[in-house]
């Protein structure tokens, strides 16, 4: 959830990590704040509010070091505020620490702490941690390095740390369990950056090591160190990093999330490129073809994911069952991994997630590979630690998502999904060539129709404005386009803090058409498919009881106009495929609502990317 960023070398190392925690500020905003070394002398700023109000908080103040770490904080212990914000620092003030993650037995170590004699100035998980690493190395006379493992063998929970310590005034100690950690490697060697994604390291080297967990790093400017719990040394995997640095960039729209919307017709066609090939008939997936066998004698697919992902699992079932016949359940991670879940040898497991790093997911993969499960990943972040865990994966090549609600990653998600239910149904022969081939050429044409789907984008921002004070709405679809109706839910939700439900359009009678009114916006994804003819009578119900209807509707329909308040149409399309068209206006509107009550739609409150706790 928080984001982290280190620097240790040559060059200034304030300009470094401020510029880095903005591109972090997407994982959380509740505070920030640095730490600096500068020979002996640590200087530590931090500021509720966001990275501008430190920035603004500090100017005049010593910010000259070579050596740093930064922090933007998503509040886990402590509300947010200037005491509860990161960096913390020991009781004897040698030793400075950032931390992503939670410490689930701090209470019973704050305890400990507290009976020696040490008082805690703030609410944080953080701050027990840090004291009780200085505990261990003044009482053991050992470096911090050997004070970090001995403490991290008794916390439990999940971490990534920088720390930094008077007395070794070049060093950045790390370390890492469940929270990402990826360390730049200057292009001279004489520097490094370390971070919780590639985004603040990209503008100065392509050179990186992924931390694994239970590692530790010990960086310096000329040196980079991995080694075990066990102080065993290990070897950094060195990789090229394939990133630009625009992709992170706004480039000139307002916001992330709207230039991540209109980036769908490419990241799109870049997750299908060298994949599909409509003209020849064929789908090239190494991880597919790799595997085919497993994957076509599955016994049955477990889909684990969270949030978005979670509905791209939705659409994944219809899919896969309809496709390959293969029975699917789709299981939110965080709830998978506490119940005990009839796991066996045969039993393949599709880990969904945009980060790779979403912290329930990697638990219930876990596991799920403990008891013999085949192990699948659909990942956005090259190198992350889903797709280290599995088995074997697809990427959806969206590229970086900075805004906060996810877009393009659903919509590359369902490609993914749609490809390899594709090769795999061939494969098995659960599919006519014939229909396989109908669905190649519609899916390679799916770039083309997002793109007119955006071409009519005002018509939404239009919708928008008018429906921006409703104090509630519905969304309602059937078939593959139920799962789009909860995404365009959570999707409003997250963006424009209205309650939304999203609803099969059938169940409306069993309950929910009690909160119809005259002041009811109510959303059908209303696509020509094989439920259409049943989703009009569910219109029908919502007109005669005066609720106001939106519809995205499918080019040429004239019936669901009729009875909408409002409509949108997108392009034709099968039902299978359908769903990467009809979720694009759905993200519209939430962003257009979102503008028009005000809200920072990037940075919405209380979230943040990449859930990287539980």
């Amino acid at each position: 959830m928080c984001g982290i960023v280190g620097y240790t070398g040559p060059r200034e190392a304030f300009p470094v990590i401020l510029k880095g925690l903005k591109r972090l500020e997407y994982r959380g905003y509740d505070s920030a704040g640095v730490a600096l070394l500068n020979q002996d002398h640590l200087n530590v700023y931090k500021k509720k509010g966001k990275v501008a109000d430190l920035e603004e908080a500090i100017i005049g103040k010593d910010l000259q070091a070579n050596i740093g770490i930064g922090h933007t904080r998503w509040a886990t212990h402590g509300e947010p505020s200037d005491r509860n914000a990161h960096p913390h620092t020991s009781a004897n003030g040698s030793l400075a620490m950032i931390h992503n993650g939670i410490i689930e037995n701090y209470a019973q170590i704050k305890s400990e702490l507290l009976n020696k004699g040490y008082s805690f100035k703030s609410d944080t998980d953080t701050e027990v941690l840090i004291n009780f690493i200085e505990y261990i190395q003044s009482n053991n006379d050992c470096s911090l390095e050997e004070a970090l493992r001995i403490a991290l063998k008794r916390v439990t929970g999940a971490y990534c740390i920088l720390l930094i310590e008077k007395d070794n005034p070049d060093t950045i100690i790390a370390a890492r369990k469940g929270s990402p950690l990826v360390i730049g490697i200057g292009k001279g060697r004489d520097e490094h950056f370390l971070a919780s994604d590639a985004s603040p390291i990209i503008e100065y080297t392509k050179e990186v090591v992924y931390v694994n967990d239970y590692e530790l790093a010990i960086v310096k400017p000329g040196e980079l160190i991995l080694k075990n719990l066990g102080n065993e040394k290990v070897t950094p995997y060195v990789t090229k990093l394939d990133m630009e640095l625009a992709a992170i960039e706004k480039g000139g729209y307002d916001h992330f999330m709207l230039k991540e919307i209109f980036e769908q017709p490419s990241t799109i066609y870049d997750c299908l490129r060298g994949r599909l090939d409509a003209a020849a008939g064929t789908i090239t997936m190494s991880g597919v073809e790799q595997n085919i066998e497993q994957l076509k004698n599955a016994n049955r697919i477990m889909i684990v994911a969270c949030g978005t992902s979670w509905h791209a699992g939705l659409v994944a079932e219809y899919i896969f069952e309809e496709l390959c016949r293969i029975p699917v359940e789709v299981e939110y991670a965080s709830e998978f991994r506490y119940r005990n879940p009839i796991v066996n040898k045969g039993d393949v497991i599709i880990a969904i997630s945009q980060s790779g790093e979403t912290a329930d997911t990697l638990v219930a993969l876990e596991k799920a590979k403990e008891n013999g499960a085949f192990i699948f990943g659909i990942v956005n972040v090259v190198g992350s630690s889903i797709s280290r865990i599995s088995h074997a994966g697809a990427y959806t090549h969206a590229g970086p998502e900075i805004g906060v609600a996810s877009t393009k990653a659903f919509t590359g998600q369902l490609a993914v999904i749609m490809m390899m239910a594709l090769k795999i149904a061939i494969e098995k022969g659960s599919i006519t060539p014939e229909y396989y081939k109908k669905l190649l050429l519609e899916l390679q044409d799916v770039p083309e129709k997002v793109d007119a789907i955006l071409k009519n984008a005002e018509e939404l921002q239009v919708i928008a404005d008018k429906y921006k004070d409703a104090s509630d709405f519905l969304f309602l679809g059937r078939g593959y386009n139920f799962p789009v109706a909860l995404e365009g839910a959570l999707k409003l939700k997250e963006i424009s803090y209205i309650h939304a439900e999203g609803y099969p359009a059938a169940e409306m009678k069993h309950g929910p058409i009690a909160l119809v009114t005259s002041q009811l916006p109510v959303v059908f994804v209303a696509t020509k498919d094989s439920y259409h003819e049943k989703i009009v009578s569910n219109m029908q119900e919502i007109k005669a009881r005066r609720g106001k209807i939106i519809s995205i509707i499918t080019d040429g329909d004239t019936v669901s106009p009729t009875l909408s308040d409002d409509w949108f149409s997108i392009p034709m399309a099968d039902e299978l495929i359908a769903p990467i068209l009809s979720v694009i206006p759905l993200q519209l509107l939430s962003y257009y609502t979102g503008i028009a009550k005000g809200i920072d739609v990037d940075k919405p409150r209380n979230l943040a990317k990449s859930v990287t706790v539980e």
